[in-house]
């Protein structure tokens, strides 16, 4: 059977593929893979890089790793300064919500002191500005489902009165 020529180049990629592989120096894979090993592990090689350098002269201090351990001291310093500051956080929270307290107290009291018609009138007007109107669509939309919901429920319930007022008479 004839070969596609998406099979014939695809055969030629993977061969020119191998070939460059070869090409690089590595007859097998195995030799790249010795040639990246390394003879200590991460630790031991930290280990020895810090001796070297302290052997240079370097103070300890800049020879430390970001993840090396942090003494005793310093994780206790850190933990206090961070409960510090959650507790300035909550007492900050605590003071803002104060603070809307009082004033939600504040227009209370502003708005029980309109008395009357008048204050009755205001509010309501204050209301109304919250409401979100429909638009046309919507409007039309929702009173068409009511009244179809009103015209089902008013068939429903003839048809039930006159089952049972029929029910009714053939019983009397």
């Amino acid at each position: 059977m004839a070969k596609t020529r998406a099979q014939r180049k695809a055969e030629r990629r993977a061969r020119e593929a191998e070939e460059q592989k070869r090409s690089d120096g590595y007859e097998t894979p195995v030799e790249a893979q010795r040639e990246t090993q390394t003879g200590v592990s991460g630790d031991v090689a930290e280990v020895e890089a810090v001796e070297m350098g302290i052997a240079a002269g370097a103070p300890e201090s800049q020879l430390e790793t970001p993840d090396a351990p942090k003494p005793r001291s310093a994780r206790k310093a850190e933990a206090r300064a961070q409960k510090e500051a959650e507790k300035r956080k909550r007492a900050e929270q605590k003071r803002r919500e104060s603070e809307q307290l009082s004033k939600k107290q504040k227009q209370a009291k502003a708005e029980r002191q309109r008395a009357g018609f008048i204050g009755f009138l205001i509010s309501c007007w204050q209301e109304l500005k919250k409401v979100q109107w429909p638009d046309r669509e919507t409007l039309i939309q929702a009173t068409a489902v009511t009244i179809l919901f009103v015209a089902v429920a008013a068939a429903y319930l003839g048809a039930l009165d006159a089952a049972f007022s029929w029910l009714i008479k053939q019983i009397l």
